[in-house]
């Protein structure tokens, strides 16, 4: 039986996303991210594709690793100028039916209360097709900013969006019975108080008594999105994501976490293939091999060095600044430098060492995951290939410029995907949860969530009324 590949648009609100440099390409349309046209036009392209949905990225900080500073991240606009994700959903979405909508946004930044209530009036709008990508954060810029000296520690941070999760499932789980809105016009009585409950949640972070301010939204709980690779962040991801984003340049280091990824759903008594695990790629296709190879190379021209070496510095808390371009890898004072560039090293075919300068090169175009050149039919191979090899349920697909390379995709990649009958033909109905995990629009029971709801394992002792002494309706 054939494998399928499902598709994810990986984006930010923002100019240099993952490909630094690229915004001078005479193409490349990332500066109209302020224009709502650009997110209309792009989410109908991507339906067209029929990408399951769209992955917005966000930072509440800037990338100050790279010279002790953000002047290199300004300069090369790596992720700053960059604006609110979740405002571009309402209108993405009226002009869609079916494209979901991933938003990152962080748990040590905004109290849950009022988020529960922005993802529930998303969910509302969006007619079930919103998802929440749930970030510990990582950048310390962010923290200061927000009045700390440092982020957390790693592990604390999952532990309190643990605890973030826990309020946010009671509210969206456990607040609101299904048929707590009457809407009885005769009796005057919109909602029924006696299926309305406080949550009463009194924890190490939060305290939040009262009611959940929405009624209950197609998913209930938005369609959970994490990325989290550490082991901690795994375990994290097994307890709550439905969808697993993760990155590496190479399939022995994908199919080694992916494996790991789906023992931990196992280990938290779920069923391995209860989350859609999707790799970062970037693809670069024409209608030949030849033509993608010339145009691989005049996106290499615009990368930008500096710009990769930026992001390498955030993403792995290492100066690179403080060595020359042509240092050897193997003079940078870092385990993580020295991991990542040895699974780079797997595209050498020559044992060459790696310089700063080469490491800097590799993340002008992708990031941090693989760049796959060629015709429709040659990345077409490749993808399943690696699908194949990793285990992995699809491809979370960045850009080099943008919307070219979502064009060059679903004019080049999809029709021969689909023509294999690897790629779907139609939308699934039903909510992005639905569409995704085919088990209904609401979350299963075993998942972590479900047990908040009224009777649940995990539920807290309700009130039986959001009603107070003589405030009480006759129904």
């Amino acid at each position: 039986m054939t494998r399928r590949i499902r598709f994810n648009a990986f984006d930010m609100n923002c100019v240099a996303h993952q490909s630094p440099g690229l915004w001078r390409h005479p193409q490349d349309q990332s500066h109209r991210y302020k224009e709502l046209s650009y997110w209309t036009e792009l989410a109908k392209l991507l339906e067209q594709g029929r990408f399951d949905g769209i992955f917005i990225a966000d930072v509440l900080g800037t990338y100050d690793v790279y010279g002790g500073d953000d002047v290199a991240a300004l300069r090369q606009g790596a992720q700053i100028p960059v604006a609110d994700p979740l405002l571009l959903v309402s209108a993405m979405a009226a002009v869609t039916e079916h494209l979901g909508f991933g938003i990152t946004t962080g748990t040590g930044f905004e109290h849950p209360y009022p988020f529960a209530r922005r993802l529930s009036t998303l969910d509302h709008l969006t007619g079930g097709r919103i998802g929440w990508n749930v970030v510990t954060g990582y950048l310390p810029s962010a923290a200061r900013n927000f009045g700390a000296a440092d982020q957390l520690d790693h592990d604390e941070r999952y532990n309190q969006a643990d605890e973030y999760l826990e309020v946010l499932y009671k509210l969206w789980e456990g607040s609101w019975e299904d048929d707590a809105v009457v809407r009885d016009v005769e009796r005057g009585v919109y909602v029924d108080p006696a299926k309305v409950h406080h949550i009463g949640h009194r924890g190490t972070h939060y305290t939040v008594p009262g009611i959940h301010l929405s009624e209950p939204s197609p998913q209930r709980t938005p369609t959970i999105y994490q990325a989290g690779a550490s082991p901690r962040g795994v375990r994290f991801a097994a307890e709550n994501a439905e969808a697993i984003f993760i990155a590496g340049p190479s399939k022995r280091i994908l199919a080694q976490t992916v494996s790991r990824i789906r023992d931990a759903l196992e280990a938290a008594g779920r069923d391995r293939n209860s989350a859609r695990i999707y790799a970062l790629a970037t693809v670069i296709t024409d209608a030949t091999d030849e033509a993608a190879a010339r145009k691989h190379e005049e996106y290499l021209s615009y990368a930008s060095i500096e710009g990769g070496l930026v992001f390498m510095s955030g993403w792995m808390g290492v100066d690179l600044s403080a060595y020359d371009l042509d240092d050897p890898i193997g003079q940078v004072d870092s385990n993580a430098i020295q991991s990542a560039v040895a699974a780079f090293q797997e595209f050498d075919d020559d044992g060459r060492e790696w310089t700063v300068r080469d490491i800097g090169r590799w993340a002008g175009i992708g990031g941090m995951g693989p760049v796959f050149v060629g015709s429709g039919s040659s990345v077409a191979d490749q993808l399943q290939d690696w699908a194949e090899e990793t285990d992995l349920d699809g491809f979370n697909l960045a850009y080099a410029i943008t919307p070219g390379s979502f064009e060059d995709i679903v004019h080049h990649v999809i029709p021969e995907l689909t023509a294999r009958g690897a790629y779907a033909r139609e939308y699934a109905p039903g909510t992005l949860r639905g569409k995704l995990l085919d088990r209904g629009d609401r979350l299963p029971p075993e998942h972590r969530g479900a047990t908040y709801r009224p009777g649940g394992s995990a539920s807290t002792a309700l009130p039986d009324a959001v009603s107070r002494p003589g405030s009480a309706i006759s129904l």
